[in-house]
């Protein structure tokens, strides 16, 4: 009898949707204190993941989700940088 494979699934942080953790992105926290667009979703540090979508980026923004994911405050040229990368990645 064979198993069925567990699929990794991860909250977005702007919307509170479970989803696939392939179709998302991960927004990384490394132990230097970058901040900084994961899309292999496999460096160090801590993640918060976020849909592949500029409407869950803004709400995460808004409501704060994204520094309580990562456990700092973002700057908001960090916050700029990371909106333009999203850009190439939303679908």
């Amino acid at each position: 009898m064979a198993t069925a494979k567990k699929v990794p699934l991860r909250k977005c942080t702007g919307c509170g949707e479970m989803k696939n953790k392939k179709e998302m992105l991960r927004v990384l926290k490394t132990t230097e204190g970058d901040i900084l667009l994961d899309a292999t979703g496999k460096k160090n540090g801590r993640g918060a993941y976020l849909c592949r979508s500029r409407e869950c980026f803004e709400k995460a923004v808004k409501s704060k989700g994204l520094e309580r994911s990562l456990k700092c405050s973002v700057p908001q040229d960090v916050m700029e940088s990371l909106k333009k990368e999203m850009t190439q990645y939303e679908s």
